[in-house]
């Protein structure tokens, strides 16, 4: 009697999607054994526990030769030691360089440098990410600020180009180089209620309105640092404070515009002139890199405590920021428009963002 043996030889690397998570987030191979036992794995596969350890094991052995070619992608791509299908490429890196909200909200707007990278023990115990995963994510931060940060072109482009991100988490990554770069400051008390994706926002119609590459595309980190020369031009908007008939006009103007619009119109009718001054000097004040830095203090500070405090809504907000705008251009003393846009279209836009609870 025969007995017919079908035989498939194939030298596709297996890469398990659950084990792959389990080692991006730190776990040793025994605590990921653990966990996938409580999965009821055993009982699904016929597996013994030594068969399920020693997979465990070869999925991390894999991991860790991938682990180099994930920190320069495009090799990855490019290499033939690991036969592996694009779609898994893609997953591989994309996952490779995702990280946890709350992690990413304790190092945003630090210098990726020695010094914070000391502070992760703290923020692991913090977050509850484990020590070796935050090690992973800061790096990636830090390897991806580096690889941008002095190069032409738009910062999503590059970042995709260098590390083949998604659009989403290369703009994700946009903002974390933005922020470490200009060092805003986010982890006041005051601005614990806001998120990652509150500043991701933020930065990135700060990106677009108030860096050089928003009106040169030909210059060195065009999408990383401020205009200066659209910073120093803001000074030149303290003529909507400092002349009287222009703030009294540009007052009846917006009173005018909203009376009967908005459920807060006496507050914002007996509070204009002190929201003025605070929109005007922020603006005024961003020359200064300690006054960059506390750009979302003041926002908070200024103008969305305030108007909690005298429960406006969030389309009371929107009117008064729409008209108060608008009713600048109208002003025939008022010379600066376009710069007055710039400014103003990214400030409403940002404050809206961050007016919530």
């Amino acid at each position: 009697m025969t007995n017919n043996l079908d035989i498939f030889v194939g030298n596709t690397t297996l890469i398990d999607e659950e084990v792959y998570q389990l080692w991006l987030d730190g776990y040793s191979v025994n605590d990921a054994v653990t966990l996938r036992l409580r999965s009821g794995i055993l009982e699904q596969t016929g597996a013994t526990v030594d068969v399920l350890q020693s997979d465990t094991m070869d999925h991390y052995r894999t991991f860790y030769m991938l682990e180099r070619l994930l920190h320069s992608p495009p090799k990855l791509l490019n290499q033939l030691l690991f036969q592996i299908p694009p779609y898994r490429q893609t997953m591989l890196i994309e996952r490779y360089y995702a990280f946890d909200e709350a992690f990413v909200r304790e190092v945003l707007g630090k210098k990726l440098s020695k010094g914070t990278k000391k502070d992760l023990d703290d923020i692991s115990v913090k977050t509850g990410v484990t020590l070796k995963s935050c090690r992973r994510q800061f790096d990636n931060f830090k390897r991806v600020f580096k690889a941008v940060e002095e190069l032409r072109g738009s910062l999503v482009e590059n970042i995709q180009q260098h590390f083949l991100l998604s659009d989403r988490l290369a703009r994700d990554y946009a903002a974390i180089v933005f922020f470490a770069n200009s060092r805003f400051e986010t982890g006041k008390k005051k601005l614990q209620y806001l998120t990652f994706e509150d500043f991701a926002y933020c930065a990135e119609q700060m990106i677009q309105n108030w860096t050089l590459g928003a009106v040169d595309t030909n210059v060195d980190d065009m999408d990383v640092d401020l205009d200066k020369e659209f910073l120093q031009g803001l000074k030149e908007l303290k003529i909507l404070i400092t002349d009287k008939d222009l703030l009294d006009l540009h007052k009846s103007l917006v009173c005018t515009s909203l009376r009967g619009k908005i459920s807060v119109f006496n507050e914002m009718e007996a509070n204009f002139k002190n929201l003025s001054r605070a929109l005007i000097n922020i603006a005024s004040k961003l020359t200064h890199s300690k006054d960059v830095r506390d750009f979302f203090v003041d926002l908070v500070e200024k103008f969305v405590e305030p108007f909690r405090s005298d429960k406006w809504s969030l389309n009371d907000v929107r009117l008064f920021l729409t008209q108060y705008t608008v009713c600048a251009h109208t002003l025939d003393a008022f010379r600066h428009q376009a710069l007055w846009e710039r400014y103003m279209g990214t400030l409403k836009a940002c404050l809206l963002k961050m007016y919530h609870d």
